[in-house]
């Protein structure tokens, strides 16, 4: 799945276990107004249409240019399937609360359509190494309004904290934007520059000590 996005350039946040969750996150309510919390599935798919107004405001910009049909297949079709994969996992951030911002992920194994997608195209050691009981990060959004607050990065950090998986991947632009630069700060690695249809692939190996971040296995 490609893990669209139009956010800023982020912060890095370092996790202490002793800090509040906000804290910990480095998104204070005091500060800034913004909580992130981990829906259940069921949670997820209620809260459908909040997330899908988020994803047509993030995604809806110029260059992205996804319209609100887009939203309502998300909404109604993406976001219900997913919620029923292995390990789904979604958090949102809330600004009065309201959702402004969310992030979500699952179980990616063989046999779903974007792991044989993938694996088809890249290199058979490649695909043997990474794809298959790996996180998928699916979507990373955040409204037009609450980006350049750190809010994106304080969202990949909740995702990510306590997953017991040693792989993630996902897929995103090709070209220089905001979103590419983003994970190669916070870790990933670009694994293939184009996988032939616009999308490059990035790994986090989160047994490595440069995935540092928040959960990493062993840690």
């Amino acid at each position: 799945m490609q893990a669209r996005q139009t956010l800023q350039p982020r912060r890095s946040v370092v996790l202490a276990e002793s800090d509040s969750l906000e804290e910990r996150l480095g998104v204070h309510p005091h500060r800034l107004g913004h909580v992130i919390d981990v829906l259940a599935p069921a949670e997820a798919v209620d809260a459908a249409p909040e997330l899908a107004e988020v994803f047509v405001s993030a995604f809806g910009a110029p260059g992205y240019d996804e319209d609100r049909a887009d939203a309502e297949r998300f909404a109604t079709e993406q976001l219900p399937v997913h919620a029923e994969r292995d390990d789904f996992k979604l958090v949102a951030a809330r600004s009065d609360g309201r959702i402004v911002g969310f992030a979500y992920g699952f179980t990616g194994q063989r046999g779903q359509w974007w792991p044989d997608r993938v694996a088809a195209v890249v290199p058979a050691e490649l695909a043997e190494e990474w794809i298959g009981g790996h996180f998928e990060v699916v979507e990373l959004a955040v409204a037009v309004g609450a980006q350049r607050q750190g809010l994106g990065t304080a969202l990949m950090d909740a995702l990510m904290t306590g997953l017991p998986h040693r792989k993630a991947l996902l897929s995103t632009y090709v070209d220089d934007r905001p979103a590419p630069r983003l994970y190669q700060r916070m870790g990933w690695q670009l694994l293939v520059p184009d996988l032939g249809w616009g999308s490059a692939l990035y790994g986090l190996d989160r047994t490595m000590p440069a995935a540092a971040g928040p959960g990493r296995v062993g840690a």
